[in-house]
């Protein structure tokens, strides 16, 4: 039998059947989508597993049941692409069922274990996720593959950066690149602040500015986000969820606004970038603790860590600064088993409105208090570091305020630094003290209350309007019109860093990019060389880019 004839006649079958209940009338597996052994059957036709019989073989097609009727190819994939690059897609929602191709073994691997006991939902609905007996998906001759390829291209496109395909395809792939979402907040029993709203949302990536107000007797919030992929994912993984149990049910979409218009820093707004704007007649600042709010409630978020081997931040593309998050993780809520009065988010621990950081899991041998400061200071002015005697993995950060601190928390939490993967969380200390005279600190804590390098500390400054998420391009300043091009380069590669690229900006050769090989590198070079004296009076000024080159 002719092997593209029978290709194509066992897709048909496929579609018409059922994705993992092909019959073998007389077509081998060896010529279907299998390219492997042929599987255990049962009176002629392939046993069907569900969730608590699931194939022992591995394949990187994973078959999904009990699909929405109304879910989107795009949400579909969403399932997929926090664990690895999704290859292809056959919906079959005549059957409520789909087979989702990864392009590795290993990557279905990882998100079958993290979703075997954490079952996954699409749209309030829980999906059934099993290895499907086929080995790969080949669907070039079937009919209706357009919006799922669409879907692909355009997923593909916003993990490699280029986000000019989603914008063709936001009404029909269910894809946007918006980086606004527009929230309501259902069945309101307890009050939902803009703290709260900014602690859930910076898991998924950093949040820039927050307007919350009420609209037809109903909580409403809108939230930027620095980039559009952060937004996607957290639409995909909050969309439903209660924050607290059994109410303050988080409906989300993408809000026709390309960017928010923030006035006031105040409770119910703000923008994360411009601490300098006023907080308005009558409007309290976003400084007291969080939990005064609540009262004896509890509200949780979960870990985004998933099966054991993976790291709470799962990337994407190489390079990609875009922490990778699976979505539909199930509730919000907390249980009511809790322990009444206290407030748990996982990641950002500690006292609410501190300005304190405990960061762990350093490298004792490279990081020192300046490096800290240094690295800290691009998302707020550090006024003390304290790098602990007895255990040098652990500093305490003190930052100018508690705003300050929730922005390192959410840019920094999570990043690559000499070789180890840093965490930064709220410290149960109010302040770094000071050794006391006399006493032996071997330059452990350092005071940086009054240093010159502070970032933020003239109202006003264009700094705040330029804070970005760690990136592997750094935007360069205050270079002297005599320094070249070569020298630039050779600078960053002293320090290790691999320059991919670099670029004096046309109308001001006192600015550049550079990109390096990778963020962590960034993240080393800007410790390393901000504020080097480059001659003339010169220093160089540092910081992560919004661009790439």
């Amino acid at each position: 039998m002719d092997i593209s004839f029978s290709l194509k006649r066992s897709l048909i079958e496929l579609a018409r059947r059922g994705p993992d209940k092909l019959v073998s009338s007389g077509v081998s597996n060896r010529t279907s989508t299998m390219n492997t052994s042929t599987p255990a059957k049962d009176n002629g036709i392939e046993k069907k597993t569900f969730k608590g019989d699931r194939s022992p073989r591995p394949s990187r097609v994973l078959h999904l049941c009990r699909i929405p009727s109304d879910a989107t190819e795009a949400e579909v994939i969403s399932l997929g692409i926090p664990f690895g690059r999704v290859t292809n897609l056959l919906m079959l929602k005549g059957k409520s069922q789909a087979l989702l191709e990864m392009a590795s073994e290993e990557a279905a691997v990882t998100m079958m274990n993290y979703y075997t006991p954490t079952t996954p939902h699409l749209r309030s609905q829980p999906v059934y996720i099993q290895y499907s007996n086929h080995r790969e998906l080949k669907t070039d001759n079937l009919p209706n593959q357009s919006r799922s390829q669409a879907a692909l291209q355009a997923v593909n496109a916003m993990q490699a950066g280029n986000l000019t395909v989603t914008s063709a395809l936001g009404a029909d792939g269910g894809l946007c690149p918006g980086s606004v979402l527009r929230m309501i907040v259902e069945n309101l029993f307890y009050p939902v602040t803009l703290e709260v709203l900014f602690q859930i949302f910076s898991k998924f990536g950093s949040v820039l500015k927050i307007i919350t107000f009420t609209k037809n007797n109903q909580f409403q919030a809108l939230l930027q986000y620095a980039d559009p992929m952060n937004a996607y994912y957290a639409k995909m993984a909050l969309d439903g969820q209660s924050i607290y149990t059994g109410c303050c049910t988080l409906r989300i979409d993408f809000s026709r606004l390309a960017n928010l218009k923030v006035r006031y820093n105040n409770d119910k707004s703000r923008d994360f970038t411009r601490h300098d704007l006023p907080s308005g007649d009558g409007h309290p600042a976003v400084e007291p603790p969080i939990a005064a709010a609540f009262g004896s409630q509890n509200i949780i978020i979960p870990s985004y860590a998933g099966a054991a081997g993976i790291a709470p931040a799962m990337g994407f593309a190489q390079g990609l600064p875009v922490p990778a998050v699976p979505v539909a993780l199930g509730s919000l809520a907390v249980p009511t088993s809790a322990a009444s009065g206290q407030m748990t988010v996982t990641g950002v621990t500690g006292i609410p409105g501190n300005s304190v950081l405990l960061v762990s899991n350093l490298n004792p041998e490279v990081i020192t208090p300046h490096g800290l400061f240094i690295l800290f200071g691009v998302y707020g002015d550090v006024h003390r570091v304290k790098i602990m005697f007895k255990k040098k993995e652990n500093a305490l950060v003190q930052m100018a305020d508690a705003t300050q601190a929730l922005l390192a928390i959410s840019h920094l939490n999570g990043q690559r630094l000499y070789g180890r993967v840093l965490h930064a969380t709220f410290s149960k200390h109010r302040t770094v003290q000071l050794p006391r005279e006399g006493e032996e600190d071997h330059g452990l804590t350092k005071d940086y209350s009054h240093s010159p390098l502070h970032r933020f500390k003239k109202p006003g400054s264009k700094n705040f309007r330029n804070i970005f998420p760690p990136s592997d391009t750094l935007h360069l300043s205050n270079i002297p019109t005599s320094v070249t091009v070569d020298e630039m380069k050779k600078l960053f590669a002293n320090t290790g860093s691999t320059v991919k690229a670099f670029r004096f900006f046309q109308k001001d050769y006192k600015m550049a990019l550079i990109r390096l090989g990778s963020v962590e590198e960034a993240l080393q070079a800007l410790i390393e060389l901000h504020n080097h004296d480059l001659g003339e009076k010169h220093h160089l000024r540092i910081s992560f880019s919004k661009s790439t080159i």
